[in-house]
């Protein structure tokens, strides 16, 4: 899906990925894939923008909640789901699948999100009206009550078991909703000053108490010099050796149970880079190790 970008193309990262061998190189690993397909979606040519404050909200919204189901119940058959993107608005599904299985069995959900941007965003904030910009407010119980309610009309993550990574470019309005939140950040300033290891190390004190820990990495994370094909890129993001660093703390961690790459844009790319370097980052999320 890319109805929530605000450039085409990121709908096509999913095959690029799994081109890039995805399945393949995790069952080297040891682990056993199931490819459960695409949840498809109609192209922007075969719809209309209703609200240009929410551009493509009905169809965003059916696919999220599709996706919704389709996670909990793969949680509840104890596997664990890997989401690729797409764009981030898919977060939207993915964590209210998530939360909705921790709700029913008394279980806290934390989320790590590694991305450039804070998807802080609401109709009322939003510059774009792009919902790839919304889906942590979204999942936080701010803004339009159609994203908020998916998979069920309740706040899908605490913010205090929310933790932000590698941001380095935020509109207004997210500045103020990660303040009047208190939302945990470690901005790409604090990865230069203090290293990823020691950035990585915080993060996940702050999300030692939860039970489930999802991990949404967006390829805009790092910079466009390691990942020039993504849907949003931003000089000055993480280099190819702080990102694995990322993933093989969780890695390490054993504490990520969901795992979604997103914002893989092939129009953008060069020969697969991005694509192929993405499915570095989860071959080191599933254990693959330098020794």
């Amino acid at each position: 899906m890319d109805l929530g970008a605000g450039r085409r193309g990121v709908d096509m990262g999913p095959s690029a990925i799994r081109i890039a061998g995805v399945s393949e190189k995790l069952r080297a690993l040891g682990h056993t894939v199931i490819d459960e397909g695409d949840i498809l979606t109609k192209p922007p040519e075969q719809q209309k923008i209703r609200n240009d404050k929410l551009r493509y909200l009905p169809e965003i919204v059916r696919a999220c909640t599709l996706l919704s189901g389709r996670i909990e119940k793969i949680v509840t058959l104890g596997g664990f789901p890997l989401v690729l993107g797409g764009d981030h608005s898919i977060a939207i599904g993915t964590i209210a699948g998530l939360s909705s299985y921790c709700k029913r069995v008394n279980k806290t959900l934390g989320v790590l999100w590694i991305d450039a941007h804070g998807d802080l965003n609401t109709d009322e904030t939003s510059p774009s009206g792009n919902i790839h910009g919304m889906p942590v407010a979204a999942s936080m119980g701010l803004g339009a009550l159609e994203l908020t309610s998916v998979g069920g009309d309740f706040k899908k993550v605490d913010p205090k078991n929310f933790v932000l990574v590698a941001t380095r470019d935020l509109d207004p309005g997210e500045r103020l909703h990660i303040k009047k939140q208190n939302i945990n950040i470690f901005t790409m300033e604090e990865v230069d000053k203090h290293g990823m290891a020691v950035v990585m190390a915080k993060a996940m004190r702050k999300l030692k108490q939860v039970d489930l820990l999802h991990v949404s990495f967006d390829l805009d994370a790092v910079d466009p010099s390691v990942a020039p094909g993504v849907g949003t890129p931003v000089k000055g993001g993480l280099d190819y050796r702080e990102a694995h660093l990322a993933m093989e703390v969780l890695s390490e961690a054993g504490k990520m149970s969901s795992l979604e790459i997103v914002e893989v844009n092939p129009i953008l790319d060069n020969h697969n880079q991005s694509a192929e370097f993405a499915v570095e980052l989860i071959q080191s999320g599933f254990g693959k190790k330098i020794l």
